[in-house]
C-alpha cells in the first residue's frame, strides 16, 4: 500500500521531478498549496473512501502521518 499511496500522493500534488518520501514534511513542499490541499483530499476520499476533517487534517505533518492516518480510518 505505501508505493501506491506515495504515488498518488505525488500525483494529487502534481509533483513530478522527484521522489517523496515518507518522513518528508508535505507542508513544506513548492507544490503545497490550498488548491493542493483539495485535490489531496479529494484523492484519499476517491481512492481510499477516507475523508479526514480539517482539524485533524491540520495536525498531520508529515507523508507518513497522512498514510497512518488513512490506514487508522480503514482499520476502524
Amino acid at each position: 500500500m505505501e508505493k501506491q499511496f506515495l504515488n498518488a500522493f505525488k500525483e494529487a500534488l502534481e509533483i513530478e521531478d522527484r521522489d517523496v518520501a515518507l518522513d518528508d514534511v508535505f507542508r513544506e513542499f513548492d507544490e503545497w498549496s490550498s488548491l493542493g490541499q483539495l485535490s489531496l483530499i479529494a484523492m484519499l476520499d476517491e481512492e481510499y473512501e477516507v475523508v479526514i476533517e480539517h482539524a485533524a487534517f491540520e495536525r498531520l505533518l508529515t507523508v507518513g502521518d497522512v498514510l497512518k492516518e488513512v490506514q487508522k480510518r480503514l482499520a476502524s
